[in-house]
């Protein structure tokens, strides 16, 4: 998978066990303030759907996962406080393995750099089995985006990876197809 980042014109870190709690840390910082946020929770449930062919764009209440038990992996809550049925907590692994996507600059050519990058990272990773799931919430926070990146390199942070092993998640419906007629 680093290669394939490489290959993209992005680079992927794969921190040691206390790099990779500081970077969870940073992500949970982020999660609480979009939490507490009014305007970023009522933006995380607009974009929950309920599953139905008129809707084909949002998340599906259906694809959301379990959230971490023992709370040492924080995941995205889309629907906040909202009401309604959630799945029950599960256990994650003990020593989560999160990668850092990250380029040497930041410009726009950078961002379709990343861009690609996390592409090619992720169908490597379904390829071989590897379930993932995207960690964005402390590239949304400036002072957390600049406290995410290493010390040691020139490194624009552009997201963070969880990598591992699971259960198949529940399927998503897709947008129709629709013909492409020229100008």
């Amino acid at each position: 998978m680093s290669a394939a980042a490489h290959s993209e014109g992005a680079r992927l870190h794969l921190p040691e066990i206390a790099g990779t709690r500081r970077l969870l840390h940073l992500t949970a910082v982020a999660e609480a303030r979009n939490y507490a946020s009014s305007s970023r929770a009522a933006e995380g449930r607009s974009r929950i759907t309920a599953p139905a062919p008129a809707r084909p764009y949002g998340i599906p209440v259906t694809a959301l996962g379990p959230s971490d038990a023992a709370g040492r992996m924080p995941m995205r809550d889309f629907p906040g406080p909202m009401p309604g049925p959630r799945l029950a907590a599960l256990r994650f692994e003990r020593h989560a393995q999160v990668a850092l996507l990250w380029t040497s600059h930041d410009r726009r050519e950078d961002w379709l750099h990343a861009g690609q990058a996390l592409q090619h990272v992720l169908l490597t990773a379904t390829a071989h089995g590897v379930r993932t799931s995207l960690l964005h919430q402390p590239m949304e926070w400036p002072d957390l985006r600049a406290a995410v990146g290493l010390a040691r390199k020139r490194c624009h942070p552009q997201l963070l990876i969880r990598f591992g092993y699971g259960p198949d998640g529940g399927r998503t419906p897709r947008a129709r197809g629709q013909a492409v007629t020229g100008p």
